[in-house]
């Protein structure tokens, strides 16, 4: 291509590159016809879950996610003081497997040392407002023998015995195990 068709290709695309940026100005400028502007939805926030109310107890319970290890299965459980007088916990705390229908499986619940946690051991621990104590559950989803699996939709955790519980959804896939092992509350877990 010779010298002279180099310099009429550039110049042609410039043109053409001039003529569309030009176009859509003019038009916004001169008052001429105009592209519509596409029109974004708007979106509705999304609604903000309402903050959690501290319960008469002082205990606030929340529950960790399920964290999976070779066959073993653990969730974190942690009690919040959430009022301005310190709070006592001391031992284990009080959980029960239930089914879809919310109602206490057929589960043995042991206190102790797991795969997934060791167990400190009870003692009393004071919280004041803000702190916070922990406790593990955990359970196998081994099968031993040719049965039915067990598998739980919901734990009901309170801060000890005869306490009003929480009801948290918690898949546990118990295989045919039917236990949960539980670490007593602390304030870190030994290594």
């Amino acid at each position: 291509m010779s010298y002279r068709g180099w310099v009429g290709l550039v110049g042609g695309l410039l043109l053409l590159a001039g003529c569309g940026t030009e176009a859509a100005g003019s038009g916004a400028v001169g008052g001429g016809p105009t592209s519509p502007r596409a029109s974004t939805p708007t979106v509705a926030p999304t609604p903000t879950p309402p903050p959690p109310t501290c319960p008469a107890s002082g205990a606030m319970i929340t529950v960790g996610p399920v964290e999976p290890a070779l066959g073993h299965r653990a969730v974190v459980l942690k009690l919040t003081n959430c009022r301005t007088a310190p709070i006592t916990v001391n031992g284990y705390p009080d959980v029960a497997v239930l089914n879809a229908r919310r109602r206490t499986m057929n589960v043995t619940i042991a206190h102790g040392t797991s795969y997934m946690a060791r167990d400190p051991g009870p003692t009393q621990i004071r919280l004041d407002k803000g702190e916070s104590a922990l406790a593990a559950v955990s359970w196998s989803s081994t099968v031993e023998v040719a049965e039915d699996k067990a598998s739980g939709t919901y734990l009901a955790v309170a801060r000890h015995r005869g306490e009003r519980p929480v009801i948290r959804p918690v898949d546990t896939d118990l295989g045919t195990t039917a236990k949960v092992t539980l670490t007593a509350w602390c304030l870190k877990f030994p290594n």
